[in-house]
């Protein structure tokens, strides 16, 4: 995907999310985060945008923290919860904002990012907009609602940033005494070649597509369920799965995405 579908995409969600929040209340519980309601959900997405447009707007090199007290409570002076307005129109300005700087952003913006990619731009960009389709299912959820359709195309890369970028960092306890392979596929993508696990008794690996024949276990489902499934957003057992299953266990067991 290039840059500005990445900006368009996270330009949608943004609303769909604050729609949807006002819609669960800010004292729903967020079901994929234990411990959240609605209002955490507003306060942490929309630090995470003012944190993300302050590195790009202002070229800032070094990682600085997030400051997640700037956002309203989003409760009355006695405690008790508001109708939301307030947080969730914070919240939208905080994406607008960071919507405007990714826009503006010279493709050749130097700034620090927390994960390679070939720009430091086509970083945020893609973070972002996978970072508010993830948080708009999650206020979706809270408020009862099915998940709005996800572009195939925009799935698979969230699939791929997990896979090859992100997640990894976070499985190095996945190891296996004996190679081990997991094959993961979206199924509704013509010619999509999937993507290869390899576990072994070293940190796990993962390549697009990987080598011929059969993995150890395979799983596989519609591009929107593969990348909600693969961040919890989605039961697992809406997976179709082949072989060993010890071998996806291993995956669960090794640590889970939030």
């Amino acid at each position: 995907m290039e840059n500005t579908e990445f900006v368009e995409t996270l330009r949608r969600e943004g609303p769909l999310l604050a729609g949807a929040a006002r819609r669960a209340g800010l004292d729903a519980p967020v079901p994929a985060c234990p411990g959240w309601q609605v209002r955490d959900l507003l306060r942490h997405t929309g630090a995470v945008h003012r944190w993300a447009a302050g590195f790009v707007a202002e070229g800032r090199t070094e990682p600085v923290g997030m400051d997640e007290e700037a956002a309203p409570s989003g409760k009355g002076a006695d405690g008790s919860g508001d109708d939301g307005g307030e947080l969730a129109d914070w919240y939208l300005r905080a994406h607008a904002r960071l919507v405007e700087v990714l826009a503006a952003a010279p493709a050749d913006v130097a700034c620090w990012t927390f994960l390679p990619a070939p720009s430091p731009l086509e970083f945020w960009v893609r973070r972002q907009a996978h970072e508010t389709a993830v948080h708009r299912v999650d206020a979706e959820s809270a408020a009862g609602l099915a998940p709005a359709p996800i572009d195939p195309a925009f799935a698979v890369d969230g699939v791929a940033e997990m896979l090859l970028r992100f997640e990894l960092k976070g499985r190095k306890r996945a190891r296996s005494p004996q190679p081990r392979t997991l094959r993961v596929r979206a199924d509704d993508v013509a010619g999509d070649p999937g993507w290869t696990l390899h576990f072994t008794q070293e940190p796990p690996r993962a390549e697009r597509g990987g080598p011929d024949g059969p993995a150890d276990c395979e799983v596989s489902a519609p591009a929107a369920e593969l990348y909600l499934a693969l961040w919890n957003r989605l039961p697992h057992d809406r997976l179709t799965l082949r072989g060993d299953r010890s071998v996806m266990d291993l995956w669960h067991a090794s640590g889970a995405a939030s």
